[in-house]
């Protein structure tokens, strides 16, 4: 299965950005609000400069307190991002995302934010294309 078909399956497709200087209290109301694991980082909504999920905010609140509240997201975000193309199997995806520990991956187009999956929706995917190979070589057994 392709990134494609994931990213055209998902109910949403909308990827949620924020600036580089929205404060950290912003992001975790946004991410609670709407419900969402991570913030694309981007000036201008299209090309991304890092990410922030909400593992990134706790883990500076374990270490610092709540005085990480008032700091800019680009302090946290991580920037050096691991992104795929729409075009990338979602075997391959699977096994970086549990490789390098993290749950979301922006998907690029010509260096442009096209979307975002999740290991959740990869896992979904991988579970479905499995049951399908189930159910084609139950057939071919069966004789149907």
């Amino acid at each position: 299965m392709l990134v494609s078909q994931i990213l055209k399956s998902k109910s949403d497709d909308a990827v949620v950005t924020s600036a580089p200087t929205l404060l950290i209290s912003e992001a975790a109301r946004m991410l609670s609000e709407k419900r969402i694991g991570t913030l694309v980082i981007s000036k201008d909504g299209k090309t991304p400069i890092g990410i922030l999920s909400e593992r990134d905010i706790v883990r500076e609140l374990g270490n610092q307190g709540a005085g990480c509240l008032s700091m800019t997201v680009d302090k946290l975000m991580t920037t050096k991002l691991v992104t795929c193309s729409r075009d990338d199997r979602a075997d391959a995806i699977l096994q970086q995302m549990t490789d390098g520990r993290f749950r979301h991956m922006p998907v690029l187009e010509n260096g442009a934010l096209v979307g975002l999956i999740s290991l959740g929706d990869v896992v979904k995917a991988r579970l479905s294309e499995l049951s399908m190979e189930k159910d084609a070589l139950q057939g071919m057994i069966m004789g149907h």
